[in-house]
């Protein structure tokens, strides 16, 4: 992207005047409370992960049932169609043998050869032995013959029934994975950068006693509070440069998924041909944070100072960290990190938040407000509209 203009700019400053940050004011007092009743906010999106990754391993294991039962329909089906063969060989076999003693009950005129075996009787009680002989084994052959061609039509009707069951089976498998991506895509969304119920607790009980020994007053809006604080001191712990423009992350990439907000996607994810590209905080600011999330992705947090309000930018997924430190100034030029797939990711990307807000120790709120305070990126920083709409410049 290029550089704002100076038009923009000038529109964005006005704005900011015209319309500040939307922040509730929270003091000690109301953070205190917060603290105590969001466990259970927490411990409900832990437990629908958990119902997700037991319901999950539960089509799995469905799934490898199915694909059993699928191995037995096909080995029931080669089976059957063995026995068909085998049934038409013996049938074959039967009609032969059948025509051939048949041969010997014709009586008819020029003929009189196929009674050879009957008249080679050596009196009447052999030749009437002989007739019942040759009669019976032609009706046995009869019957055999009956009962090979039921057994083929049947077998022929059990593999039209198998196929039909291997269909709904495999049908049924395809459902089944379908439903498993759906449910792995929702513990994604609740896990992308949610920090466990452990972390957040104690991130909320360390902001407490941050504000609590900063000396801000029980009822005072610890935001201003910091602020304030901020201003007067030098060091680390000074108030970040004021942003003069906001840039993209990456000299080039596009779009791979919007953010939807409190209860969805809280950023922006960016990709790019390059793996590896480097990353650039999208504003002047101070580096809040540098840590890994619960789930070993790489993160850089940053703050910045927006017309005397606080606002986070926060960096996930990196697969390397900048030559930066905590504390440190940072400007649009300076590089974070790389991009990368670490943590709970499926693929080479960026994950981008804006907050005004931040949960970890001296961002003013819980991980609960965390989620309400989300901007989208869009507000600040032009990108296409359109997902993977390659995008060149800053």
């Amino acid at each position: 992207m290029k550089k704002i203009s100076l038009l923009l700019i000038v529109a964005i400053t006005v704005s900011m005047f015209i319309t500040p940050f939307t922040v509730h004011a929270k003091t000690i007092k109301e953070f205190e409370e917060e603290v105590n009743k969001f466990t259970e906010e927490l411990q409900s999106k832990e437990n629908q992960i958990a119902a997700n990754d037991a319901e999950v391993a539960s089509i799995q294991q469905r799934m490898v049932e199915i694909s059993s039962q699928i191995s037995e329909v096909q080995n029931n089906i080669d089976k059957l169609q063995q026995e068909i063969e085998e049934a038409n060989v013996e049938i074959a076999e039967k009609s032969t043998q059948s025509k051939e003693l048949f041969q010997y009950l014709q009586i008819s005129e020029g003929e009189n050869a196929y009674l050879e075996y009957i008249f080679g009787a050596t009196d009447i009680t052999d030749m009437i032995y002989r007739m019942s002989i040759v009669e019976q084994l032609t009706e046995y052959n009869d019957q055999i013959m009956t009962e090979l061609s039921n057994l083929v039509e049947a077998n022929k009707n059990r593999k039209t029934e198998l196929a039909n069951q291997q269909t709904e089976l495999e049908n049924l498998n395809a459902e089944l994975e379908s439903e498993k991506q759906k449910i792995n895509a929702d513990t994604a969304a609740i896990r992308e950068s949610m920090p466990s119920v452990q972390e957040q607790l104690e991130a909320a009980k360390s902001n407490l006693e941050y504000y609590q020994n900063l000396g801000c007053g029980e009822n005072e809006d610890i935001q201003d509070c910091q602020y304030r604080i901020a201003q007067q001191s030098g060091g680390s712990g000074a108030l970040p440069p004021s942003v003069s423009g906001f840039y993209r992350p990456m000299v080039s990439g596009y779009v791979t998924q919007n953010w939807s907000g409190y209860g969805g996607h809280l950023g922006m994810d960016f990709s790019n041909s390059n793996k590896t590209i480097e990353i650039y905080p999208i504003a002047t600011g101070v580096v809040f944070s540098i840590y890994y999330d619960t789930y070993g992705a790489l993160c850089v947090k940053i703050r910045h100072n927006v017309n005397g309000s606080y606002l986070y930018s926060t960096y996930a997924h990196l697969s390397s960290f900048g030559n930066i430190s905590v504390g440190q100034i940072v400007t649009p030029n300076t590089v974070i990190g790389r991009m990368g797939n670490t943590g709970y990711s499926f693929g080479s990307h960026l994950h981008l938040e804006i907050t005004t807000c931040d949960w970890h120790t001296g961002g003013g709120c819980t991980w609960s407000e965390y989620q309400h305070r989300s901007v989208n990126p869009r507000n600040y920083i032009g990108f296409p509209t359109s997902l993977r709409t390659l995008w060149s410049g800053r």
